[in-house]
């Protein structure tokens, strides 16, 4: 057990080292305090197996690695497990939107060759619509504290796009709605999960 425990000590200290770690970094990266590394480093004691994975895995290597010794000549063969691709939230939130405004200029072509009339409202429908599909996007991958300016930005529009749609009648009345839906909203996002 003494070998392995020198052989698991040394990976370590050689991946640690590798990546330019400190103690201290490599602790808080595992969180783990820096006196259990610096335990493993010195060969006193071993990490659970379950540590050792999680090792394996910040470091790209395999356990099998960890545990075995290795020349000072052999080629470090890092496991690149972890794959991911990144997503660019962004333009796939507003590429998700497109649809919406692509419909709203088809119809009013439509309406502008066969009516010949101008109606800009559907384009005013398209603001709260699209602020729907960055609410739903932003709770899937954004940070959930901005949902409640899109859910703010959200109800204005909604009022705005009444108050545009029948402009003519001089409907501003309809913004005092937002004063209560504003003030639920601001208590609803003081609320806290306990």
């Amino acid at each position: 057990m003494g070998d392995i425990k020198q052989t698991i000590a040394k990976n370590i200290v050689n991946l640690r080292k590798g990546k330019n770690l400190t103690q201290i970094e490599f602790a808080e990266k595992i969180n783990y305090s820096d006196k259990a590394v610096s335990k493993w480093e010195r060969a006193e004691s071993v990490p659970d197996i379950s540590v050792l994975k999680q090792i394996s895995d910040l470091f790209g290597v395999s356990v099998d690695y960890l545990i075995n010794e290795h020349d000072k000549n052999e080629k470090l063969i890092v496991i690149d497990n972890k794959k991911k691709t990144k997503i660019n939230k962004i333009p796939l939130t507003l590429l998700a939107a497109t649809p919406i405004w692509g419909v709203a200029t088809l119809i009013f072509t439509l309406m502008l060759i066969f009516s010949n009339k101008y109606i800009w409202f559907v384009f005013y429908i398209c603001v709260p619509l699209t602020l729907l599909i960055i609410l739903i996007f932003n709770s899937i991958w954004g940070k959930k504290r901005v949902n409640y300016l899109i859910v703010s930005l959200f109800v204005w529009s909604i009022l705005l796009c009444i108050y545009l749609c029948f402009i003519k009648y001089n409907v501003w009345e309809i913004f005092i709605l937002g004063i209560p839906g504003q003030i639920a909203i601001v208590l609803w996002s003081a609320l806290k999960k306990r």
